[in-house]
């Protein structure tokens, strides 16, 4: 029998700081600049990390406002924490990944909000079997996110934070206001102080805000700041076409569809989020996120199913589960963009679109 060896799978998604560890450390090993207490780098170092420096070899991975980067690192280095919010997809989770790896070297300690959210997820639960055999000690804790972060001096993320019930987003009031957190079943001491460095990052949908709208005193505690859409449609272009290659690589597709394509595709992403005069913008979220997945969706169609190069038609066949969703009406939208617009614009790729335009569904 001969011997065989199995590769280890690949992670579908590193973290940031797994996915950029030679910049980090190429930053760090320069950073002469001085840190605020508990971080990995200083404040020019985590924005050069982030809007990059071709000069130095740090690659850009945030596409947006430069000041927008500035006031959120120098927020998270006061007693306030963060609150990104935007329209979906805009890459405010992206954000906040990259400000935690670039601020603790760790962007792993996050909280997914949701109505199922519970206040043990956030802060901390316990091993029952050494809670019935010890009772609450220290070693019978176990930390989630928030305790972990306050102990370690760490940045926490708290994604979708408006999902949550209201009395658990408010468990992170004395964590921002006190920087301590209470453990009532201890008897011996109970509180858990935070060590510099921590921080709170959190991230909401301007869709969401009417789900569970947060207190006005949890407000107090953050600094809001708003991720807007790409205005530039080059910018975008540039994006979708680096992140669908990037996406395509991943999915063993060598082949990523021409920059000519993904302009058709980005073009009619923001055209039908600008809305039309008959039914207005589409439920679906347009975002630059979506348009992404539709160009991956379009890369590995055209490669696995024909064998070929992407066309201009590829767009109709996978774009209908991102632009319609379950909406009929999106669909009917969409539908009309392509009887009614696709066919005045010039050139090949819009009559591809045009042509494709009955492999829409119903």
């Amino acid at each position: 029998m001969s011997d065989t060896t199995t590769a280890e799978p690949r992670l579908q998604r590193p973290p940031a700081e797994r996915r950029y560890a030679d910049e980090l450390a190429k930053l760090a090993a320069e950073d002469d600049a001085p840190r605020p207490p508990g971080w990995a780098l200083s404040l020019q170092a985590a924005r050069t990390f982030i809007v990059g420096d071709p000069s130095r070899g740090i690659a850009r991975k945030f596409v947006g406002d430069p000041s927008l980067i500035d006031r959120a690192l120098v927020t998270l280095a006061t007693n306030r924490g963060l609150m990104l919010v935007g329209e979906p997809g805009t890459a405010k989770s992206l954000l906040s990944e990259l400000i935690a790896a670039a601020v603790s070297g760790d962007s792993t300690l996050t909280i997914q909000g949701g109505a199922s959210t519970t206040e043990d997820q956030i802060a901390y639960s316990w091993n029952y079997s050494l809670l019935v055999s010890e009772g609450p000690t220290r070693r019978a804790l176990v930390p989630a996110p928030l305790l972990q972060g306050m102990a370690e001096g760490r940045v926490v993320r708290f994604e979708e934070i408006t999902r949550c019930p209201l009395e658990v987003q408010d468990s992170l009031l004395s964590p921002l206001s006190d920087r301590v957190l209470a453990i009532p079943e201890l008897d011996a001491d109970p509180m858990v102080f935070a060590r510099e460095g921590f921080n709170i990052i959190a991230t909401a949908n301007t869709r969401d805000r009417g789900v569970n709208e947060m207190s006005a005193a949890l407000k107090r505690r953050f600094n809001f700041e708003t991720v807007f859409p790409i205005a530039d449609f080059d910018t975008e272009l540039d994006l979708v076409e680096n992140e669908a290659a990037t996406a395509l690589a991943r999915s063993g597709v060598p082949v990523p569809p021409s920059r000519d394509v993904l302009a058709v595709l980005v073009r009619v992403f923001r055209d039908l989020r600008a809305g039309d005069a008959q039914g207005g913008r589409p439920q679906a979220v347009m975002s630059t996120a979506e348009a992404v997945s539709v160009a991956h969706a379009v890369g590995i169609k055209a490669w696995y199913l024909r064998g070929g190069e992407a066309q201009a038609g590829d767009i109709v066949d996978c774009m209908a589960g991102a632009a319609a969703k379950d909406s009929a009406e999106d669909l009917a939208r969409l539908r009309r963009y392509l009887e009614q617009k696709a066919p005045k614009r010039k050139g090949p790729h819009w009559a591809s679109l045009y042509q494709a335009r009955n492999l829409l569904p119903g």
